[in-house]
C-alpha cells in the first residue's frame, strides 16, 4: 500500500497532501519554490506510483494554488500530463479552485482547462 505523502506549506511552497485511502490528491497555496522540479520530485514520483496500480474507484485532485511562477507552471503542465495519461484508465475529477478575486488563477485554470480538454477539470470558484 502506497504511503501518504504531506508536506507542509512554506512561505514559497504550498502543502501537498496525497491520501491514497481517500483518494484525494491536494496541493494548496503558492508555488515559488527556489528548485521547483527539486522541490516537486517526490510529488510526481508518488503521482507515479499511486496512477501505477489499478482501480476502479474515482481520484479527486484539488488545486488551490493562488500564486505560482514560470517554473511552476512548467511542472504543472508536467503534473496534468500525468494526470491526462493516468485518465485513460482511471477516473480522475480535477477541481482548480480559486479566489473569486483572483483573476490570474481564474485564467490559469481556463488555460488548463483548454489544454487537457480529455480531462474532466472544473473550475470552482471560492467565495
Amino acid at each position: 500500500m502506497l504511503e501518504k505523502l504531506f508536506v507542509a506549506p512554506s512561505k514559497c511552497t504550498p502543502q501537498i497532501d496525497f491520501d491514497p485511502e481517500s483518494r484525494i490528491l491536494a496541493v494548496e497555496g503558492s508555488s515559488y519554490p527556489e528548485n521547483t522540479f527539486v522541490f516537486y520530485a517526490p510529488m510526481m514520483e508518488w503521482v507515479k506510483a499511486y496512477f501505477g496500480q489499478e482501480s476502479e474507484q474515482k481520484t479527486i485532485v484539488n488545486l488551490e494554488i493562488i500564486y505560482f511562477n514560470s517554473s511552476s507552471s512548467k511542472l504543472l503542465f508536467d503534473f496534468f500530463d500525468a494526470l491526462e495519461e493516468a485518465s485513460s484508465s482511471h477516473d480522475i475529477e480535477i477541481n482548480w479552485i480559486f479566489d473569486a478575486r483572483n483573476e490570474v488563477a481564474m485564467e490559469a485554470g481556463e488555460d488548463f482547462t483548454e489544454d487537457f480538454s480529455h480531462l474532466n477539470i472544473n473550475l470552482v470558484e471560492k467565495q
